[in-house]
């Protein structure tokens, strides 16, 4: 077995002294080249004027040419944090040659965030193995995204614990992510622009033609005497299905692109339309906003609306609710918008796996409005208890509405 131990530098003169000290690098070299080529079991290292030795167990050299071979970086620690071991793709990542990374301590690598984050992730690793994502800090200052997984890989007889760690680079995830963002954002624009086209045909042609045929059959009803009431009534007939016709119409059009929305903001607009659905439905309709002194970014407005909507059309169709409570507050900068209702509630794993069933198309849409504008989404459901649906809107500095 094969161990590395720090050693004393005695000698008289400088001359001596340096011969010492060059014996000591050709040692420490010839150690480092044992530490990669897998030919060391122990590293002892010196800490609070005592020396404390660490068995490397399971490094043998098959097993860290494997290591050697991952695409992620590889570690194993002691339980306060000393690298005992990394592969050259961690020090790859921290921009390091390895022999500055073994033997330093992990937490150089983080935050002082990140750092109390691991603290409490370490000591339950013994239990289950746990992953957090955090900035790795490089050796030249850059900050590199991963996710790091840990679990306790040995713990000798003594109670010594060694931690075994996986860092995985997310870069090119967030690249990914980055882009299927940008991706969702041209989607909903490009949606959100053929609603507009739509309801603007809507009102401007088909509710105005609609109209013009509804005032023909009035007056034909008007023109035909009672000798002619068989066909009296039923031109009146065809003027009440030509005025309920128009104001589906008109009401599609409203929900394609609301004029309340677009000038009297989000309140106004969704008053509107939960009177309309407590009409329509006999569903109570409760809108709880705070006090605003402004409008919010045209944006957020029009994804809260739509994701009112989609809410507000699943409640209708499935949730069997008797009362709906739409809230919106604005504290520390960040948007809480709400919709909840007492209904019946839903399995929330099974409806949203695959997307599968229209509501769970529903949900996938409200999602994707949330990230566009830069939010964050969550359901709580469950069989008979009803449905919440919260979103997070963080607002940029300088914007402001309440």
């Amino acid at each position: 077995m094969k161990s590395v131990r720090p050693k004393a530098i005695v000698g008289a003169g400088p001359s001596a002294e340096l011969a010492k000290l060059r014996t000591r690098l050709a040692e420490a070299e010839d150690t480092l080249r044992a530490i990669r080529s897998g030919e060391v079991d122990v590293v002892v290292v010196t800490a609070e004027k005592k020396l404390q030795m660490f068995t490397l167990e399971g490094a043998e050299h098959a097993y860290r040419m494997l290591i050697e071979s991952m695409n992620e970086g590889a570690l194993t620690l002691t339980a306060g944090k000393t690298i005992l071991y990394a592969n050259q793709c961690f020090a790859r990542m921290v921009k390091l040659p390895l022999e500055q990374v073994t033997g330093s301590s992990f937490n150089r690598f983080l935050c002082a965030a990140d750092q109390a984050t691991l603290r409490p992730l370490m000591k339950k690793s013994a239990a289950c193995g746990s992953k957090m994502q955090v900035m790795l800090k490089a050796g030249d200052g850059s900050l590199l995204p991963v996710q790091i997984s840990v679990r306790e890989v040995a713990r000798s007889g003594s109670g010594r614990v060694t931690i075994g760690m996986v860092v995985t680079d997310l870069t090119e995830a967030r690249r990914t992510e980055e882009l299927l963002r940008a991706l969702t954002q041209r989607v909903v624009q490009v949606q959100e622009d053929e609603r507009g086209r739509l309801a603007s045909e809507l009102h401007d042609n088909i509710t105005q033609q609609l109209c013009g045929v509804l005032f023909s059959s009035q007056a034909l009803a008007n023109k035909l005497s009672a000798r002619d009431e068989p066909a009296k009534q039923e031109a009146v007939k065809l003027r009440d299905m030509l005025g309920k016709t128009a104001e589906a119409v008109e009401q599609i059009s409203r929900n394609l692109r609301p004029s309340e929305l677009e000038h009297l903001g989000l309140d106004a607009a969704l008053r509107a339309t939960g009177r309309a659905f407590a009409a329509r439905t006999g569903v109570a309709f409760k809108l709880a906003f705070s006090p605003l002194t402004g409008r919010l970014p045209a944006e957020i407005e029009l994804a809260l609306y739509r994701i009112a909507q989609d809410a507000l059309n699943n409640v209708e169709k499935h949730a069997r609710a008797r009362h709906v409570t739409v809230a919106l507050a604005i504290p520390e900068s960040v948007v809480e918008f709400s919709i909840s209702d007492d209904g019946v509630g839903f399995n929330l794993r099974r409806q949203t796996a695959g997307g599968r069933g229209r509501s769970g198309l529903d949900l996938l849409g409200m999602q994707e409005r949330a990230t566009y504008v830069g939010g964050l989404l969550t359901i709580r459901s469950a069989p008979r208890s009803g449905t919440k649906i919260e979103v997070r809107i963080p607002l940029l500095p300088g914007v402001s509405a309440g």
